[in-house]
Formats: structure tokens, sequence, C-alpha cells
């Protein structure tokens, strides 16, 4: 993060002190702004603002994406300008937030209304990582890097995301229009890397040069009755760094990095209004992805310089929504989506007949077959009644011998019931049951790399492709206690029930999870109102792995509440103040099924704690003053980083407790 220089800092100092001038003045003025003219409410405004901010201390988790993440003053600029050709209908605006920031943003837009537009936005979006590292390697953020190629000392890891983006519209005759935008991003800096083998464990970087560009050009119609939109869509990602050398590692003295990758889309969708009451919805999109970036080391064991990668996807979809009676709706999708892998099937890695693997590539097929059907209907005494199924069905290509449990077919079907009604003119309440069973094909038997069949691993179902019973209840409820005062409620309980293999008992076993939260508001009166609301949720999931057995109980579990209150103290003043608190448990108790439990792995807690107080004072009709007060609080047990250190002598370490006080001052002057 850049600070500013002195003299631009000096001169937001000398604004704020204008700004503690003009508030004075307007004090002596009995505070009462003045009438504003008649054109304020007809013409288009505009405002200008800045001001400063300084923040405590460090912060690495509060400015993880905002680039607050470091102690001192930070200047704080936004815009808005709107201008309006009043004969023709023409906008012009240019528009800027956190323009002091690294989290910057920028658009210039012109357009005509119901005829032409066209913009030009900018974007930065940074990534602090928070975490202490005290590192001796060299090349930080380069292709080339050094294990204990430099002194000892803390480093710290970014990356930043600039995307340039270019946009186009246009109204054509007969109800057409055609869209056109293109993005550039480019994302520099460098993150958490390291390489291991034979007991050794290496701290590296990735080293982060990498451009993505996007293209997607949109032609439309719209009529009485059909609607469409046609286009093509296309991506292009280039890494300028395709190889890491680290010359004096005993592991991999060179290491891949991301290859390149291009993909295109064509695609139609729309809608169709068949009768006022039944309106259909359809789209198809073909899509061809390709990898064929060359390899940085040839293959020892085939003739090919690329993998060749190559994936077909065609995208069928339809739906229809209809309204046959007054109190009747019906509803029905299908989505079908076959994703051809083309990516040619070559030896790369010799094994031992031993093994699970034959040291191919694998490439993945996959067919999905999507259905939802649904009906509600208005019952007697302000009921409501709607039903529905949903049908899921997956078909993968198999290896002969691959390293994991496969199965060629999944399907899942699941029955929804749910049943509304208005219990008064304040209360509405509605409680949902949803059912759903998964299960498929047999599982293959995997195979050894032999020509001798030989079974290999086949004990474990895979979580997303074991069968699988699932229940699920829905309660909820709104009241509408007074015209000020509303609550709402809402309750969930589901339940997973796994089945393991044959002849086997581990893998999956159970999953549960329920979720509760209430949220009130109240308006006390036109200038003064208040929001609360606290939520519970806790996941829980049991699963039986090898040796002993053990069993292993995984478990989440989350507190929240808050409150948010807006309100005017005297004429001109607005106040506000935003609190959070949420506090997670991750869980992880360890037993053997022969024995007692055994926490192995400790628990952690993490809390986080967030206070931001506001208050906002107009100077007159363009001019007002803000100031903020935010209080961030962040604090873990997480032991993850404490005791682990690098083979090399690296060090990553998390700060358990992260205290941050912000206060902000900051002027808008708005003008037309």
């Amino acid at each position: 993060m850049k600070k500013y220089t002195a003299p631009l800092l000096l001169q937001l100092i000398i604004a704020a002190t204008l700004i503690s001038v003009t508030a004075a003045s307007a004090a002596d003025n009995n505070n009462e702004p003045a009438a504003p003219d008649s054109g304020t409410y007809t013409r288009p405004n505009s405002n200008f603002e800045f001001g400063l901010l300084y923040g405590s201390s460090d912060a690495p988790l509060f400015g993880l994406y905002n680039g607050l993440n470091d102690q001192g003053i930070y200047g704080l600029l936004g815009v808005s300008l709107n201008k309006r050709d009043e004969d023709t209908g023409t906008w012009l605006t240019l528009s800027g937030r956190n323009i002091g920031l690294d989290s910057r943003e920028l658009r210039f837009e012109h357009n005509r209304q119901g005829n032409w537009a066209y913009y030009l936005e900018y974007s930065r979006t940074p990534r602090v990582t928070p975490y202490t590292i005290s590192t001796g390697l060299a090349g930080i953020g380069t292709a080339t890097q050094t294990i204990n190629g430099a002194p000892l000392a803390d480093v710290e890891l970014s990356t930043a995301r600039d995307s340039v983006t270019l946009g186009f519209s246009k109204f054509l005759p007969a109800g057409w229009d055609i869209q056109a935008h293109f993005k550039n991003e480019k994302k520099e800096g460098a993150r958490l890397w390291g390489q291991g083998g034979g007991g050794t464990v290496n701290f590296l970087t990735d080293p982060i040069n990498q451009t993505t560009q996007q293209l997607d050009l949109t032609l439309g119609f719209s009529g009485e009755k059909l609607h469409i939109s046609s286009g093509y869509y296309g991506t292009l990602f280039n890494n300028h760094s395709t190889v890491l050398n680290v010359p004096n590692s005993t592991v991999f003295t060179q290491m891949a990095l991301p290859p390149g990758n291009h993909s295109h889309q064509l695609y139609l969708s729309g809608g169709y209004s068949f009768t006022p009451s039944t309106q259909g919805t359809f789209k198809f999109a073909r899509t061809r992805a390709f990898q064929k970036e060359d390899f940085f080391v040839a293959p020892t064991n085939n003739t090919r310089t690329n993998l060749g990668g190559a994936v077909d996807t065609t995208l069928l979809q339809m739906g229809i929504t209809a309204y046959p009676l007054p109190k009747l709706s019906l509803l029905a999708n299908v989505r079908h989506e076959d994703k051809d892998d083309k990516t040619p099937l070559v030896l790369y890695t010799v094994v031992s007949n031993t093994s699970t693997l034959d040291g191919k590539n694998e490439p993945r097929s996959i067919r999905s077959l999507v259905g939802k059907m649904e009906a509600s209907y208005a019952l007697p005494i302000n009921y409501r009644i709607t039903g529905g199924v949903d049908y899921d069905e997956k078909k993968r290509n198999m290896f002969r011998v691959a390293s994991v449990s496969q199965r060629a077919r999944t399907d899942e079907i699941s029955y929804r019931l749910e049943l509304r009604r208005v219990l008064s003119e304040t209360i509405t309440g509605a409680l949902a049951y949803i059912q759903s069973d998964r299960g498929g094909s047999a599982f293959m038997t995997n195979v050894l790399n032999n020509p001798v069949v030989t079974p290999g691993s086949n004990l474990i179902a895979p979580i997303h492709l074991a069968d699988r019973k699932r229940e699920k209840v829905r309660l909820s409820a709104n009241w509408q206690a007074t015209e000020q005062w509303s609550i709402q409620f809402r309750a969930d309980q589901a339940h997973d029930h796994y089945s393991q293999r044959e002849g086997s008992i581990l893998g999956a076993q159970t999953g549960r999870a329920s979720a509760y939260a209430i949220d009130t508001t109240y308006a006390f009166n036109d200038e003064w109102q208040v929001t609360a609301w606290v939520s519970r949720d806790d996941t829980r999931f049991t699963q039986l792995t090898r040796t002993t057995p053990w069993q292993a109980n995984l478990r989440n579990v989350g507190v929240a509440y808050g409150t948010n209150v807006r309100g005017t103290l005297v004429s001109g003043t607005e106040v506000g103040a935003d609190m959070s608190y949420s506090d997670i448990r991750e869980e992880n108790q360890q037993q053997a099924l022969a024995g007692t439990a055994v926490d192995t792995i400790p628990a952690i807690s993490t809390t986080l704690t967030n206070l931001n107080l506001f208050a906002m004072y107009a100077l007159n009709n363009q001019t007002d003053v803000r100031i903020n007060y935010i209080y961030d609080r962040y604090r873990t047990d997480d032991w993850t980083w404490t005791a682990w250190t690098y083979s090399d002598g690296t060090q990553v370490r998390n700060d358990p407790t992260q205290t941050v006080h912000f206060i902000g001052l900051m002027m808008r002057y708005r003008f037309q």
C-alpha cells in the first residue's frame, strides 16, 4: 500500500481544517441551511468528496481486499459528475470511489436514452496475504527463486488485479439491439506456494503475472411475444510466467505454472409468451475450450509437445410457466449439458505394476440431465400448497485403472412440499419438507496396473458419488406486529444418511445441519429506525477411515448477531451505528471404534467484532461533513501456523488477535 506523500497529505489536512472552519461558520448562522432553488429537484446532481482516514494499527484481515492493511493515514477521494442535455436526453457521467485506496474504481459513461451508450471502466482489487512470513527465500515474486538465498526477514505477499472494461450498446429499429463488452484484467504479485518430497518441504512463492481477456457480443430482439438474445462469449488466459526455476532445490529445480488457455461460446436464449398466462424460456449454447500451451519440458514417454486439451460443451435448456386457473400455477424446466473431454489419452509417466495409476492422463466427460416440475394451488381459508419434483442425473466415463472409486451414473430425485398460510392480516407462516434420494449404477472395481486382474482399493465411496438419503424441514414466519414493527423467523433442519460400498463400512456416514435466524425492524418515527438480528448454524459430518478404523466427527458451529440504528438528531444531522459479532467454532473429534474418544486435533474458535459509528452534518444545501469511527477486532486460537516451520527455516505465523481503530473525516460538495 503506497501512502500519500507529504505535500498532498498537507493539502488534505488543510482541506479538513477548512471543513471545521465552515462548520463553525454554519453554527454561527443558527445551523439553518438555505432553501433549495427549484432546479435542485429537476437537474441531475453531481458531487465531489474528499477526506482522511487514519488506521491505528496493522490489520491484515480487515484490509485483505480493500488495501487498508497498514497503520497510517489514507486519503479518501470520490466523485460523481452528471450532466444531462435536456433537448436530446443525453447523459454524460463520471464516477469514482476509493480513488485514494488500492481498491479504487472509476467509470466514464456517455449515453442517449433509448438510443446508444458506451462506457469505460477501471477497477483495482488488491489482496494481501494475512500472515507474517519470515523467510530467507530470494527472488520472491519472480520466475527464479533461491532457497535461503537472502538473510532471514519478514516479507509481505500481495496480488493486485487491474481491470479495464469497455462497453457499447445500440438500439436498432424494429426491436433489435446490439451490445459489446471487452474486459482486460492484469494480475500481478506473489502468493504462498511450496514444494515437498522425500521428507523435505520448502517454502516458495507463486509468481503471478497473468492476463485474462473476455469478449461478449450480443444481438437481441424484443417483440410483443418473442424475446431473444444471441451472441458470442470468449475468454483468453495468458500466464506470462510458465515455469518456476529453483536451482538449489533438492526436490524439484523446475515447477510448471498454470498454462494458458482459451474458450469460445456461441449461445441463443430467450422467451416466448404463448398466451398472457403461459410463457416459455429456452437456451442453447455451444462451448469449445482449449489448453495447448507447449510443455516447458518435453515428456520422455511420448512425442507430444503439449497436452492438446480440448473440451466441447453443449447446453440445452427449456422451461415453461403457466397459470391455467386463477388459483393454480405450474412450472417445469429441463436442462441437458454434455461436457465432452477430447483431450488425447497418452502415457506420461511409467509406474509400477502394483500402482492404482497407469501413468496416463484421465480426460473426464460428464453428461448431466436436470429437471424440475412444480405446482402451486390456493386452498380455502388462506392456505396455499406447493409441491415439486426435482431430478438430477450425471453420467461419467470411467477408467479401468484409477486411484479413486468410480461410478458411471448417479441419479437423485427430490420431492418438495410446502404449505403456506396467511394466519391473519399481519402473520404469514410456511412449513416445507424436502426428501431426496441419490443412487446410481454399481461402483466399478478398480484394478492395479498389471495384466493380471488384481483389485485395487475399493473401500471408499466418494462423498459426491455415495448413495445418500436426505431430509430437510423448513419453518418460516413473518409477523407485521404493528405498522412500525416487523419480525421474521426461519428455522432449517436437515439430515443426511450415506450408504457404503458393498463389503465395506468406510467412508461418509451421516451429516446433520441446522440453522435458525430471527430479525426484526422497528421504526420509532419517520426519523429513527432500528434493525436487529441473531442467527445460529450447526453443521456436523461423520466419516470412517482406515487403521483400526477411526471415526472422525466434524462439526462447525456459528453464532452471529448484530444491530443497525439510523436516525436524525437535529435538522441536518444524521447519525448511525452498525454493530456485528460472530463466533465460529470448528471441531474435529476422532475416536477408535473400539476405544474412547480422543481429541487428537484441537478445536479452533474464531470471533469477529465490528462497530461502525457515523455522523453526517449538512452545512448547507450543497455541503455536508461526515465523520466515521470503525472498530474491528479479530481473535482466533487457530494453531495451524503456530508451530509450523518449513525445512528451509521459513515460518508462517498468524497474529491471533488483531484489533484496529479507524477514524475518518470526509466532506462532500454537491452541485449541478
